[in-house]
């Protein structure tokens, strides 16, 4: 018991222990991090501007986007830091913030594509109901559900976790807190209340699992029912995005969080945790933006806003009235 008093602070171990390594890893990842970022504030962007996409299936991937972005603004920054300065301690506290920041934005992606599976039943399955099943109320109030109870767990889940004694090597086999690593450095004789925190979680996330494949059996029995299929590819061209990102997320959180604690990080286990961390909250902005024809037309209105080609060009030969309209037309704005 006095030796688990004496920790006050963990060794991140990231994914080398050659500090060149390490900083190449953490460039690599700050890249991969801004990419997120600018394509996530982008879609947020679109959806907030654009009259079109003011819809509920837009407003839950607007959230979506939105927990991705503090999701994954966690776990990067800091463990780029750490490989530039070499150094790889975080504290009790830090580790402890940063668990329950991860597992609430995690949490609540989770709700968010639950909620956002209902919205495609109800719009596929009771189109004739959409608008008033998913009234803006309703739709702020799965939303503002979801947040609060990613919140909720994120703290249940981090005291449950830090209420044991640590004690042994203070070394996390990750470039993240994880509860399977803080679980093999625990102490503790008993671990009730951390078993009940993932039981609590496990429950949660089989319901969220159940209700979108519930979700998803109904609309596939009613999409097969079209006649044209034409009219079948437009309803599971709004289905597939959702749960490509949805599986994605699911299948990599199981392998960080549920795998069991090893003393040192295997490459399987460092490739699952940059996925798990940077694949969902990228895979969202890409496969709506390239499968999805709203936002490709908000972004091409944004981009005339931008960059307005004809009042460029307005302006230009205002100055230079001599030159004809042929000199301009491909040199400006060149989409």
């Amino acid at each position: 018991m006095l030796n688990a008093t004496r920790i006050t602070g963990f060794i991140l171990m990231g994914f080398s222990v050659a500090p060149e390594l390490q900083t190449v890893c953490g460039l690599f990842l700050l890249v991969m991090y801004l990419a997120v970022i600018m394509s996530n504030l982008l879609l947020i962007t679109l959806i907030t501007l654009d009259l079109k996409l003011q819809t509920p299936m837009y407003f839950f991937l607007k959230n979506l986007s939105l927990l991705d972005v503090f999701f994954i603004s966690v776990p990067i920054p800091n463990f780029f830091i750490n490989s530039i300065t070499h150094n790889n301690s975080i504290s009790i506290l830090g580790c402890a913030l940063q668990l329950f920041l991860m597992t609430s934005f995690g949490a609540g992606d989770v709700f968010v594509l639950t909620a956002m599976s209902y919205d495609r039943y109800v719009a596929i399955c009771c189109p004739l109901h959409y608008e008033t099943i998913m009234s803006s109320r309703n739709c702020m109030l799965m939303v503002g559900v979801s947040w609060a109870t990613g919140i909720l767990f994120g703290a249940l889940y981090t005291a449950g976790t830090f209420s044991m004694p640590f004690c042994g090597s203070m070394v996390i086999p990750q470039f993240f807190c994880d509860v399977p690593s803080l679980l093999r450095i625990s102490c503790s004789d008993t671990l009730v209340v951390i078993y009940i925190s993932l039981g609590i979680g496990f429950c949660l996330g089989m319901v969220c699992i159940i209700c979108v494949v519930l979700s998803y059996f109904y609309i596939f029995s009613t999409v097969l029912k079209i006649p044209t299929t034409k009219g079948q590819y437009k309803a599971f061209g709004t289905c597939i995005p959702h749960l490509t990102v949805f599986s994605v997320f699911i299948a990599t959180a199981c392998f960080v969080n549920l795998k069991p604690p090893s003393r040192s990080a295997s490459i399987a286990d460092s490739l699952f945790s940059v996925l798990y961390t940077v694949l969902p909250p990228a895979l969202n902005p890409v496969i709506y933006s390239l499968r999805n024809t709203d936002v490709k037309c908000a972004l091409r209105s944004l981009q005339k806003i931008l960059c307005p080609r004809d009042s460029l060009h307005l302006r230009v030969l205002s100055i230079c009235p001599w030159y004809s309209a042929s000199h301009f037309t491909t040199k400006l704005c060149n989409y």
